[in-house]
């Protein structure tokens, strides 16, 4: 599978992630982790910012299908075949832009400057 049709499943691997973990039977882990993923794709804001050059980019390429490739493998695949078959065409207008996706995100990068300012002067 190239590079395009990965990112075109992954279009249509997070809204069913988002599906799965609103199910009773998707187990605890992988509500979990397809939380963090889905909020992930979401945020407006990237763990690395894309305006860094090569790392910027890596977390997208990187990060983003390993998080959405753990979750579903945690997911039964007769739940998330389910999931995918309700996701379709779910986000096809695009997918939410809501600001308190980006939180996790921001609350890292706080905690992150927390740390440096705390290891500087302490």
């Amino acid at each position: 599978m190239n590079l395009k049709e990965r990112a075109k499943k992954l279009k249509t691997d997070i809204p069913a992630l988002f599906i799965a973990m609103k199910k009773k039977e998707t187990p605890i882990a992988a509500k979990i982790v397809a939380g963090l993923t889905v909020v992930y794709a979401l945020s407006p804001i990237d763990l690395i910012p894309d305006f860094i050059p090569v790392l910027g980019y890596l977390d997208d390429v990187i990060l983003l299908p390993s998080l959405a490739t753990l979750a579903i493998r945690l997911i039964p695949p007769e739940i998330f075949d389910k999931c995918r078959e309700e996701a379709d065409g779910l986000w096809a207008g695009g997918k939410p832009k809501k600001w308190y996706f980006a939180l996790p995100i921001v609350l890292l990068w706080l905690l992150i400057i927390y740390l440096i300012i705390k290891a500087i002067w302490f």
